[in-house]
């Protein structure tokens, strides 16, 4: 196993990892930017308030992209195994 392969391995795991993680973590962002909005707005600035929103989006991200999340993480394992035999 050469450097450059282990590079390659961890380069594409850490794009996994985040593509992996990005709907969630861009639905949580959006949400949160607009309740804080509507708290600036109504001048209402209570810390709880995002919580349950933010959970509740990002659950239903979750279940809405997992398919595609499954078939990336499936897709990573596969090239995985099959680069076994080469090392």
């Amino acid at each position: 196993m050469t450097p450059e392969m282990v590079v390659t391995i961890g380069r594409e795991a850490v794009l996994t990892m985040l593509l992996v993680s990005a709907p969630m973590l861009v639905s949580g962002l959006v949400i949160g930017l607009i309740i804080s909005i509507l708290q600036a707005i109504t001048q209402v600035h209570e810390m709880t308030l995002t919580f349950i929103p933010k959970i509740a989006v990002v659950a239903i991200s979750l279940v809405i992209f997992l398919p595609w999340i499954m078939n990336l993480v499936v897709e990573f394992t596969v090239r995985l195994y099959g680069i076994i035999p080469t090392l």
